[in-house]
């Protein structure tokens, strides 16, 4: 079996965490080194994370998801944020390519003012379905990374977002995706993996 197919394979969501296991930032940004290199539509990066490690912060957010345990037991818990005003920055992040001149002045306008008006032609439903997408993809790599470097994670939706906004101080550009916990899961306290659906009935070949 190759390293990807045993990741994959061990992957699970933590529901319980060893309490008192602590994970650094140093441990947190070899995640985030390899999270940063994930695909976002016109390359925005629309995904930001506030990674929480403060006890007292962890309380507040515990409460923001309805007490769930895991929140207070995980080494750290990490709120995926999608930027619903990414597509701002395009100028920023094109910037270097013209600088390495990969692109002449006006191939760089172009780029700009495309991506720009691509969003503001499709308004604020599609902005926001466009900051999940995108940070939806990032988490599911932040997830994978983790698990490739010995953590264990839980995604989670159980949360009120106002709550967390609150907590965080964030502002209203930001979309709060998920939440995810992360650790070492206490794995005598792990369930059964549940029912997977066989590949035939959640693929359709035209």
């Amino acid at each position: 079996m190759s390293a990807f197919n045993q990741l994959i394979k061990e992957r699970r969501s933590a529901s319980n965490f060893l309490p008192d296991v602590p994970i650094t930032e140093t441990d947190l940004n070899e995640i985030y080194n390899l999270v940063k290199l994930g695909p976002s539509a016109f390359n925005l990066q629309h995904t930001n994370y506030v990674t929480v490690l403060d006890p007292q912060v962890k309380e507040s957010l515990q409460k923001a998801a309805y007490g769930q345990h895991k929140v207070l037991n995980a080494s750290a818990v990490t709120i995926v944020l999608g930027d619903k005003k990414a597509f701002e920055h395009a100028s920023e992040i094109y910037e270097s390519l013209k600088l390495l001149g990969i692109v002449n002045k006006q191939e760089f306008d172009y780029m700009v003012n495309d991506t720009v008006s691509f969003y503001q032609s499709r308004g604020q439903e599609f902005i926001r379905d466009e900051a999940i997408r995108n940070a939806s993809l990032s988490a599911m790599l932040f997830m994978l990374a983790a698990k490739e470097k010995g953590w264990d994670t839980c995604p989670m939706i159980g949360f009120d977002p106002k709550a967390v906004k609150e907590v965080l101080h964030l502002g209203d550009h930001y979309e709060v995706v998920m939440m995810i916990t992360i650790g070492k899961e206490k794995v005598e306290s792990r369930k059964p993996r549940g029912y997977r659906r066989p590949v035939s009935e959640f693929v359709t070949y035209i």
